[in-house]
């Protein structure tokens, strides 16, 4: 990937200012504002523990006839998460800044992200994605799977919490609904199991295909936290069967109450606990290679509450990433 490519623009962690309150010097590290290291995708990789990267782009989304607006989602998300309490002093993390996507060319950015992900898996880097559009999806897998395929075991699992199944036919090119359908077919060693399908969102033709292609999942009602052990039953099934673990987390999952700033928001969807705790158990398998976060909206956001929820997962995950590189097995 260049920087200079005619359609994509890169932007570094280190044109990018965090801030937040200002502290006692003496005090050390109290905010994330003050415990990340920028850097450039065109230097040599640092030496992080976990490297943030933004997919500015909502093309995606405007191809599937939503609401644009997520090109902004990495800065808003950036803003909030800046200003939250730091506690992860066993590990390194890096912001290495932004690719967006300029003159409509989704498969431009896409491939350029792609890179990007197996560039950071190459060096033991564990990467969250921070969109934008859940393009990034499509983009983020292939990314995965060129750092695997030609590893003994490599079988990639995906476990999206979303409304929607994002298996669209492409009919044209590809769009935000379009991401597992792409990958399944154009990779095999593939399972995907979704958790939170929301019927009203996800037509008949959608709910045959995940059939046709053996896609697990359940519906919203399921999950819910006085529902998780029977979930956690049903994900140790699966996770059983993989040796790779790839999380992406559309916010348009969660019930408007808590996302109000996404393209599709829903009165119904997830409680924010009962997400958190089925990331700590994701986590706890060892499995987890990488994880991104899609479909935050700041032109529909109310009091910053879908940045600060999205900024408060990522927190999560961070604290969830084992210091021991799993995917070296």
């Amino acid at each position: 990937m260049s920087p200079l490519d005619l359609h994509i623009q890169y932007q570094s962690g280190e044109n990018e200012n965090w801030s937040g309150r200002n502290t006692d010097p003496k005090s050390g590290v109290q905010y994330w504002y003050q415990a990340i290291s920028p850097a450039s995708l065109t230097n040599t990789l640092s030496n992080a523990d976990i490297g943030l990267i933004g997919y500015a782009c909502d093309e995606g989304v405007q191809r599937n006839l939503g609401r644009i607006g997520a090109v902004n989602g990495p800065t808003v998300i950036k803003e909030r998460l800046a200003k939250l309490a730091y506690h992860h002093f066993d590990k390194t993390i890096t912001n290495f800044g932004d690719v967006a996507c300029i003159d409509h060319n989704l498969e431009a950015c896409q491939d350029a992200f792609a890179m990007i992900i197996s560039k950071l898996l190459s060096n033991k880097i564990f990467p969250i994605g921070i969109g934008g559009g859940h393009d990034i999806a499509y983009a983020h897998f292939k990314g995965i799977h060129e750092f695997v395929k030609n590893q003994p075991k490599n079988r990639i699992g995906i476990i999206n919490f979303d409304a929607h199944f994002d298996l669209r036919p492409v009919r044209k090119n590809g769009n935000s609904g379009t991401p597992f359908n792409q990958i399944l077919n154009e990779f095999d060693k593939v399972s995907y199991f979704a958790l939170g399908i929301q019927k009203a969102s996800n037509t008949k033709e959608l709910f045959d295909i995940a059939n046709t292609y053996n896609v697990q999942y359940a519906v919203s009602s399921e999950c819910t936290v006085e529902n998780i052990t029977q979930i956690k039953q049903r994900l140790e099934n699966f996770l059983s069967t993989i040796d790779y673990l790839y999380i992406t987390i559309d916010l348009d999952g969660f019930s408007s109450a808590y996302a109000p700033g996404v393209s599709a928001p829903s009165p119904l969807g997830f409680d924010p606990n009962f997400v958190n705790s089925i990331l700590k158990y994701l986590f706890k398998s060892k499995k987890v290679i990488s994880c991104d976060l899609a479909e935050m909206n700041a032109e529909y956001d109310l009091d910053s509450s879908t940045a600060n929820l999205a900024a408060r997962l990522i927190d999560g995950i961070v604290g969830f990433v084992n210091k021991v590189r799993f995917h070296q097995h």
